[in-house]
C-alpha cells in the first residue's frame, strides 16, 4: 500500500485480503518501524480500533519496537504471534530503522515463512520501502539533509523471484509549492537515486491510498485503492490504473504489458518535469486554501468565511474518515496559518473591521464555542490565542462570548 493503510478508503481491501486468507485466521500489527516514535503505543492502539471498527475484525499487537527486546518475553511474544498470525499488517515510521532493528532477528525469515505457507503480509507506507531489495532512507535525505542513497532492503520480494525497490507516496503532493513526489524526493533526486540503482533493479511505485495486491497462488496482481501503480524497468515506465488486474511476471521483468489495456509505456530518458498528482485530502486542501487568498485579494469576506468554513469541514471529514494523521495536523496548521494571516490583514484594513469582522467572527466563535462543548480545550485555547495575536480579545460570559478589537 502507498499509503492510507488505516483510512476509509482501505476499508474494501483489507476486507477483501483477508476474505483470501483462513476464516477466522488471526490478524497481527507490528510496530516496528515507528518503535522510536513517543506515540507507537497510540498508533498501535488506532489499528486495533480500526480494524474492530471498520474491519469488524479483531487484530492483536506484535511489539517489537527495537532488536533490544531480543531474548526478552515481549520479543518472544511477537515473534510467536508473527507465527500463528494470517494476516500482518506493517506500516508508518522509518523504514532505515525497520531494516536495522529486523536485521540479525527472526522477523525477516518469520515474514518469509508467512508469506510462503499462505498468509497475506500488507506492508504499507514506510513499511513498503522495507520489503525490496534496496530502501530508500527517506527521514535522512528528505528532513536531514543527506546525499541521495540506498540502503540494502529486507528483500522479502527477492525470495519468491522480484528484484524491485519498492516506492509509496509516489504521488505525494504535501510539499504544495514544492515537488514532493516520489515519496519526497521530487523528480530530481528520484532521478539521480534512480540512476544509482543495478540495472536489473526495477522500480514499484505506489501511489498514495493505493495498494498492489500480489497473489503468488494465480500469478497475478490487481491494482486497488484511488490511484495508480508504476513499474519502472530499463528505462520505460509501464502505469497500471485502479482496477487492473495483470501477470506478476510484470514485475518480475519476464512479460511485457498488454498494449491493448492502454497501459503507457514511457521511455525515461523522454520525461519531463509534470505537476504533482494530488490525493483528494491534498487536492481538497490546496483548492481552499486558493480560494482564502483569492477572498484576500478581493476583500471579499463572504469568499475568506467560506474558504475557512469548508477547511474546517474537510478536516472534520478526514478525521471521520480516519485520514492520516499527519495529514490532519498539517491540515489543521494550514487552517490557523489562515486565520493569522486573517488576522493581519485585518489590522491594515481598520475602516473595514466592524463590517468584516463582524459576520467572520461569529463563524470563527462558533467554532471556538464548538470545541468547547467537545472539551476540545486545546483547539478552543489556539483560536483564542490567534485572535489575541491580533489584537482580537475574546471573553467568556454568562450571556455568552464576546470580542473586541483593540490592542490591549
Amino acid at each position: 500500500m502507498g499509503s492510507g493503510e488505516l483510512t476509509a478508503t482501505m476499508v474494501e481491501v483489507h476486507k477483501e485480503l483477508l476474505g483470501m486468507v483462513s476464516t477466522g485466521g488471526k490478524a497481527v500489527f507490528l510496530d516496528t518501524p515507528a518503535g522510536f516514535q513517543l506515540n507507537v503505543d497510540q498508533l498501535s492502539h488506532r489499528a486495533v480500533e480500526y480494524f474492530r471498527e471498520r474491519i469488524h475484525h479483531p487484530i492483536s499487537v506484535a511489539s517489537f519496537k527495537s532488536k533490544e527486546f531480543m531474548g526478552s518475553v515481549e520479543g518472544e511474544s511477537a515473534f510467536q504471534a508473527l507465527r500463528e498470525a494470517c494476516y500482518i499488517l506493517i506500516g508508518p515510521g522509518s523504514p532505515t530503522y525497520a531494516v536495522r532493528q529486523w536485521r540479525g532477528t527472526p522477523v525477516g525469515e518469520l515474514l518469509y515463512q508467512h508469506i510462503h505457507h499462505g498468509g497475506c503480509l500488507v506492508a504499507a507506507s514506510a513499511a513498503a520501502l522495507t520489503v525490496g531489495r534496496f530502501t530508500l532512507p527517506v527521514y535522512e535525505i528528505y528532513k536531514v539533509g543527506e546525499n541521495p542513497h540506498w540502503v540494502e532492503g529486507m528483500d522479502i520480494l527477492g525470495r519468491f523471484g522480484f528484484n524491485l525497490a519498492v516506492i509509496p507516496h509516489w504521488n505525494n503532493a504535501e510539499g504544495g509549492t514544492h515537488d514532493t513526489r516520489y515519496c519526497y524526493m521530487g523528480e530530481k533526486r528520484f532521478l539521480q537515486l534512480e540512476s544509482m540503482l543495478p540495472g536489473d533493479v526495477s522500480i514499484l511505485g505506489l501511489d498514495e491510498h493505493t495498494a498492489c495486491l500480489m497473489d503468488l497462488r494465480s500469478g497475478t496482481a490487481t491494482v486497488r485503492g484511488l490511484g495508480r501503480i508504476v513499474c519502472r524497468r530499463s528505462g520505460i515506465e509501464t502505469v497500471l490504473v485502479k482496477g487492473e488486474r495483470f501477470p506478476l511476471d510484470l514485475l518480475r521483468g519476464n512479460s511485457e504489458p498488454d498494449s491493448t489495456k492502454g497501459h503507457r509505456n514511457i521511455q525515461r530518458d523522454n520525461i519531463q518535469p509534470s505537476q504533482p498528482t494530488h490525493d483528494p485530502f491534498w487536492k481538497k486542501m490546496h483548492r481552499i486554501e486558493a480560494q482564502f487568498h483569492k477572498g484576500m485579494e478581493q476583500e471579499d469576506a463572504k469568499i475568506i468565511v467560506t474558504a475557512l468554513l469548508e477547511l474546517d469541514q474537510v478536516l472534520w471529514q478526514a478525521l471521520s474518515d480516519r485520514e492520516d494523521p499527519d495529514f490532519i495536523t498539517q491540515g489543521r496548521e494550514l487552517l490557523r496559518d489562515c486565520i493569522v494571516l486573517l488576522g493581519s490583514w485585518l489590522e491594515r484594513h481598520p475602516p473595514f473591521l466592524e463590517k468584516c469582522l463582524a459576520p467572520l467572527m461569529g463563524e470563527i466563535l462558533e467554532l471556538r464555542n464548538r470545541f468547547r462543548r467537545e472539551k476540545r480545550w486545546e483547539d478552543a485555547d489556539a483560536i483564542r490565542d490567534l485572535l489575541l495575536r491580533a489584537d482580537i480579545a475574546v471573553e467568556d460570559t454568562k450571556e455568552g462570548t464576546r470580542w473586541r478589537y483593540g490592542p490591549a
